[in-house]
C-alpha cells in the first residue's frame, strides 16, 4: 500500500514540474522531446513521468510518438480559436450562474488589481510587467470559472487554460494591450455589479473578440 501510494506521490510530483514546465515557457510549444530528456528536466523517475506524459497527452498538452518522445502542443490559428472558444462560453456561463446565484463577493478586490495595472501599464517594461498583467488577466477568468460550481467543468477549464498558457508564451501580452485588456475585464465587472447577465454575456464576446484581434487571429 506504502509503496503505491509513494509512487502515486511521485506522479502528481512530475505531473505539477511538467505542468510548470509548460507555463514557464520551458517547454515550447511544437518542441519535441524524447523521454529521457523530459526526465532530465523535470527531475523524476521515467514510470513517474511516463504517467504525467500519458494524461498531458489525454488533455491534448502533448502528442506521444512512438520510438520519437513527444511534442507539445502545436499553436496554430485554429488551435487558438477554439481554445478562446472554450473560455468564451464557460466564461459567460460561470457570470450567469454567478449573477443568479447572487454570488458576487470578491470583486472590490479584483476591480482594484485591474485598476492598478491598468495605472501602470503604460510606464512598466519588461517581460516581468507583462507575466504581472497575465496573473492579474487569469484572476478575473478563474473568478467567472469558480461561478460555474461543477468539478467536471472546473477540470475542463483547468486543462483549457493550460493550453492557453502554452499559447501566451508564443504570444505573449503585448504592453501595448494591457491597458485595453484590463478596461475590457473592468466593463465586464461593471454588468456583474448591476447583475446584467445579458450586458456581462456581451462584454465577455467583446473582450473575447479583442483577444483573437491582437492575437492576429480572425
Amino acid at each position: 500500500m506504502k509503496q503505491t501510494q509513494d509512487s502515486q506521490l511521485l506522479t502528481d510530483k512530475a505531473q505539477e514540474a511538467l505542468w510548470n514546465t509548460l507555463r514557464s515557457g520551458k517547454l515550447r510549444d511544437g518542441q519535441f522531446l524524447s523521454i529521457s530528456q523530459l526526465v532530465d528536466l523535470l527531475g523524476y523517475p521515467i514510470a513517474a513521468v511516463r504517467d504525467a506524459v500519458k494524461h498531458a497527452s489525454t488533455l491534448g498538452l502533448l502528442t506521444t510518438l512512438p520510438k520519437r518522445g513527444v511534442q507539445v502542443m502545436e499553436v496554430r490559428p485554429e488551435t487558438i480559436r477554439e481554445c478562446l472558444d472554450f473560455r468564451l462560453v464557460l466564461d459567460q456561463e460561470g457570470a450567469r450562474r454567478r449573477i443568479s446565484q447572487n454570488v458576487l463577493s470578491g470583486l472590490d478586490d479584483l476591480r482594484q488589481r485591474h485598476e492598478e495595472m491598468g495605472k501602470t501599464a503604460e510606464k512598466a517594461k519588461g517581460r516581468n510587467s507583462s507575466l504581472k498583467a497575465v496573473e492579474v488577466d487569469l484572476s478575473l477568468h478563474d473568478y467567472l470559472a469558480e461561478g460555474l460550481g461543477n468539478s467536471l467543468l472546473a477540470t475542463a477549464y483547468s486543462a483549457n487554460r493550460m493550453r492557453m498558457a502554452i499559447i501566451q508564451n508564443v504570444r505573449p501580452f503585448l504592453l501595448d494591450r494591457i491597458k485595453s485588456a484590463m478596461e475590457e475585464h473592468l466593463s465586464i465587472m461593471d454588468a456583474l455589479v448591476i447583475r446584467d447577465a445579458e450586458a456581462v454575456a456581451q462584454a465577455i464576446r467583446y473582450h473575447h473578440d479583442q483577444t483573437l484581434r491582437w492575437w492576429g487571429v480572425t
